[in-house]
């Protein structure tokens, strides 16, 4: 989590400011935000390089795309909050730690978002459960890493939200019922709900307040205990595991909670003290050849390892790992005539099959854990071109140099498996259209949990709606406690 660099009474003011007109006042459901919309490949970097930003400064905003690096594209759930309950669509971030949403009196706030999705604003006074969490709350102090200057016991636990690229969301967090499926079948679910800890958002910056792409809120599923997943597993509401399984053929795919037994998928160590999901790589074989690479290569220093993040599009590899891999690719066709499009990106015209002209790329991690990636999938075509996915992360910025994170071009395709029990990561390559087994852990049965589409608003028709479900199984034997 970013540090806060405001003090309490600064932030404060700026809240009170910002609501003078009004005041500030969970299966989950996943779709995709730019799913169908055409992106320029400048746009696609410019995605990424903020991702990686926000990635560097332990936050973040997006997770996911659909898969296709010309068709940029974010997830996107939709939870029920409050007693009555109200839908809100929030991104799906597994980079970030909080959740949070739009709360009633931010003025500067878009009414509307996507494609005219009308967005909702959090009041904690119109919801029966609802209620303010105070600085002597220990999450205000967890949050924080203790006891924050100014913020008194009575006072609200204010939060403000930066990000790598100067925006942020700022307001105070509350705590209300979340909505949520619970597996109770093949293929089938029930509403449940748990009690969550998220922050309200009085006030964004203008990069979050863009009515082209703007949505209710950010809902983290990152490593860190102040999380929605680690509140519910520490209130013995589910395991502390998840899955995803993004579907880059069809669109949409399947994300779950609980423990994944069908198909089984071996997992490799998290690397230690690392904020974000980071393994260890050892070995880089292209078709079918080890390349002749350093041990040194494979670690970067504070950010050691290489990150797993489904909210980067492309992939990123340092300059040592980067030269070697895209020359060996391209010397399967020694004539092809290279053009660079927007002054960073390779592409090339070629009229027959890329998967038979090019070769598999395996990346290996430890405990024999490897990552193919075909051709198909790391070149990805751009009007009459095919162009390069790979990037070279070794000609950033300095604050992103050399840094190595595998995004939906990787992991597509593919049932990636979190456990932060047992601080591991896994994938295997699956049909994410198809479905997966989920144990539940009282009764011992293996429930089946499918790839869904949702609907949404009615602005957002099917060909936009590239969706999947997100699914939570309870775990323990408070399941039923806390069921509406």
């Amino acid at each position: 989590m970013v540090k806060f660099e405001l003090d309490y009474f600064v932030l404060f003011v700026l809240l009170i400011i910002a609501t003078v007109n009004g005041g500030i006042e969970g299966v989950i459901k996943v779709n995709y935000k730019f799913s169908g919309s055409e992106r320029t490949l400048s746009a696609l970097k410019s995605h990424d390089e903020k991702r990686h930003l926000r990635l560097l400064a332990g936050v973040d905003l997006p997770i996911g795309g659909t898969g296709r690096p010309d068709s940029v594209g974010l997830y996107y759930a939709k939870i029920g909050i409050g007693t009555p309950s109200n839908d809100y669509y929030v991104q799906v971030d597994t980079g970030s730690d909080i959740m949070w949403v739009n709360c009633a009196g931010c003025d500067q706030c878009p009414r509307r978002g996507y494609h005219g999705l009308e967005l909702a604003f959090y009041n904690q006074k119109d919801s029966l459960s609802g209620k303010v969490v105070y600085c002597g709350h220990q999450f205000c102090k967890d949050v924080n890493g203790g006891l924050v200057s100014g913020c008194y016991s009575n006072n609200s636990c204010y939060f403000r939200e930066s990000y790598g690229d100067g925006s942020y969301s700022m307001g105070y967090f509350v705590e209300d019922v979340v909505q949520y499926d619970l597996v109770s079948g093949d293929l089938q679910t029930n509403s449940t709900n748990g009690t969550v800890i998220f922050g309200c958002g009085g006030t964004q910056s203008t990069d979050l307040r863009s009515s082209d792409d703007a949505l209710d809120g950010v809902l983290g599923f990152g490593k860190s205990n102040t999380s929605m997943l680690s509140q519910l597993s520490s209130s013995g509401k589910v395991k502390k595991m998840f899955a995803h399984c993004l579907d880059g053929k069809n669109g949409g795919g399947i994300f779950a909670i609980g423990n994944v037994v069908k198909p089984k998928v071996t997992m490799t160590a998290l690397v230690p003290n690392q904020q974000h999901y980071n393994v260890n790589m050892t070995a880089v074989e292209v078709g079918y050849q080890l390349l002749n690479l350093s041990s040194e290569v494979f670690t970067n220093g504070a950010n050691e390892g290489v990150i797993i993040d489904s909210g980067t599009t492309l992939a990123y590899l340092p300059e040592a790992i980067y030269g070697p891999l895209v020359k060996k690719i391209l010397s399967w066709q020694p004539d092809l005539r290279l053009r660079t499009v927007h002054d960073e990106y390779t592409c090339f015209e070629y009229s027959e099959s890329v998967d038979d002209g090019f070769p598999q790329v395996n990346f290996q991690f430890e405990n024999s854990l490897s990552l193919r990636v075909r051709p198909h999938e790391y070149l990805f075509p751009f009007e009459d071109l095919f162009c390069i996915g790979w990037q070279n992360s070794g000609s950033l910025s300095r604050d992103k140099w050399n840094l190595t994170v595998f995004g939906d071009l990787v992991l597509s395709n593919k049932l990636v498996l979190y456990d932060l029990e047992k601080q591991a990561i896994g994938w295997t390559e699956y049909n994410c259209s198809s479905s997966i087994g989920l144990k539940d852990e009282i009764t011992g049965s293996v429930h089946l949990v499918g790839a869904h589409s949702l609907s949404g608003a009615s602005s957002l028709t099917a060909q936009m709606a590239l969706t999947f479900l997100l699914l939570v199984a309870l775990l323990q034997y408070s399941l039923f406690s806390g069921q509406s």
